[in-house]
């Protein structure tokens, strides 16, 4: 099938046939069945690691996490299908935070609100930064890590156990 923009919505069709590798199964139904979703990674030049870029490209998919209103092609906003009322962000990098806003506009923020979380029906959105990580101490690290777990407790009202 030769897909085009105009052929989106047989596009997906042929997707949705297509058999996923058990793995890649399993995180979908786990994304979809959670009640909080919380993710950890460093500001890699403004954006998430491409590993996790290339995560949230196979399991944040159509059917999944969204869809689109019958009849539409592709060019609406998606509903989202998240069982998910919150999500956390927790990010560690070396630039100082009034430098990441003043300079680059915090990416980090409108990326995971704006252009995941928000698409996939989260009610609730939160995100800290940790920085600068390169100068940090110990002692700052293990203050930061009280802070993930008050924050969690907070957020989702339940006990955490950091590993």
């Amino acid at each position: 099938m030769n897909c085009t923009l105009n052929s989106d919505r047989e596009c997906l069709k042929v997707v949705d046939t297509f058999r996923l590798p058990p793995q890649l199964t399993a995180h979908c139904d786990e994304i979809a069945e959670a009640d909080g979703i919380v993710i950890v990674h460093p500001n890699w030049w403004g954006q998430p690691p491409a590993i996790l870029k290339g995560w949230i490209d196979r399991v944040f998919r159509p059917g999944v996490v969204y869809n689109f209103l019958e009849g539409d092609n592709g060019e609406g906003i998606p509903i989202g299908l998240l069982k998910a009322h919150t999500a956390i962000v927790f990010n560690t990098s070396n630039t100082p935070i009034d430098r990441e806003n003043a300079i680059f506009g915090d990416p980090l923020e409108l990326i995971w609100r704006k252009c995941i979380f928000d698409l996939c029906g989260i009610k609730s959105f939160y995100r800290q930064m940790f920085c600068v990580v390169v100068t940090s101490t110990d002692k700052q690290r293990k203050e930061w890590l009280g802070q993930v777990k008050e924050t969690i407790i907070r957020l989702f009202q339940r006990d955490v156990i950091l590993v």
